[in-house]
């Protein structure tokens, strides 16, 4: 099995960008900024219980590494740097401290390193629990409309928050919350350690206003990148801020590998 894809410029040399969505987004999350690189393949997945991927199901981080290692490999996919937002950057993160081969880089945007504290665990994994209750039994115009007053999307304007409540009530309510429960952050391990001992370039982004991930981001051993005037979604509030950066990433190691 592997997941739904869409792919972009397939025979162009060069490593991949490989971009993974946030959590009730999909493939097409990322395709304005990836648009910016015309002339590097692309590929955007869908993550198990979204877009495409809707139907499949996961049963925690270990079987989602599975997954993604083959879909990379249905496409030969063999040199590649991993883009991921929240969600995206947590599985990113995850696969490439287990799986460093092909890996060129990581680019994470609002990806949560992981929780050190037992009691912060336990907290979160009943917060969770209770989302996904609601994701499985409520309409899901409701559960949005209370999942962005979550501090995290403080930032958001009242139009953000329509806008994002109708795109992602357009999910599955049922496959949701099976995602939610098997990535929650409360069973992600803490990725820190296993960050520092990486062997390729580690990049973090996050918007100025994204109060909460800016101190994350000094937990994470990783080059930090600011977007200015940008909350928690950073590259959906200003692609084209996001796409000069990974542009500007993406030239500093072709620069340091000459």
């Amino acid at each position: 099995m592997i997941l739904h894809a869409q792919v972009a410029n397939a025979q162009a040399a060069g490593p991949w960008l490989v971009f993974l969505h946030g959590f009730s987004g999909d493939r097409r999350e990322w395709q304005t900024v990836g648009d910016s690189f015309a002339d590097c393949p692309r590929l955007y997945i869908d993550l198990p219980g979204h877009g495409g991927s809707a139907d499949i199901v996961v049963t925690g981080f270990a079987q989602m590494r599975h997954l993604l290692s083959d879909t990379l490999n249905s496409y030969n996919i063999l040199k590649y740097w991993l883009v991921g937002y929240s969600l995206g950057g947590r599985v990113a993160m995850d696969f490439a401290c287990q799986q460093s081969v092909g890996i060129c880089g990581l680019i994470i945007e609002g990806g949560h390193p992981g929780l050190i504290d037992n009691a912060e665990r336990a907290a979160r994994m009943a917060s969770d629990l209770r989302w996904a209750e609601r994701f499985r039994t409520e309409p899901l115009t409701s559960v949005f409309s209370d999942w962005y007053q979550q501090p995290v999307f403080a930032s958001l304007t009242p139009e953000q928050r329509c806008t994002l409540v109708a795109l992602r009530s357009q999910n599955k309510g049922m496959s949701l919350a099976s995602m939610l429960e098997a990535t929650s952050l409360a069973v992600q391990p803490d990725l820190r350690p296993a960050l520092r001992q990486c062997a390729f370039p580690v990049n973090y982004l996050c918007g100025e206003f994204d109060s909460k991930f800016r101190g994350l981001a000094a937990d994470v051993a990783a080059v930090c990148h600011l977007i200015v005037a940008a909350g928690h979604n950073a590259h959906r509030e200003d692609p084209a801020a996001v796409a000069d950066c990974l542009a500007h990433i993406l030239r500093l190691d072709i620069k340091g590998t000459l």
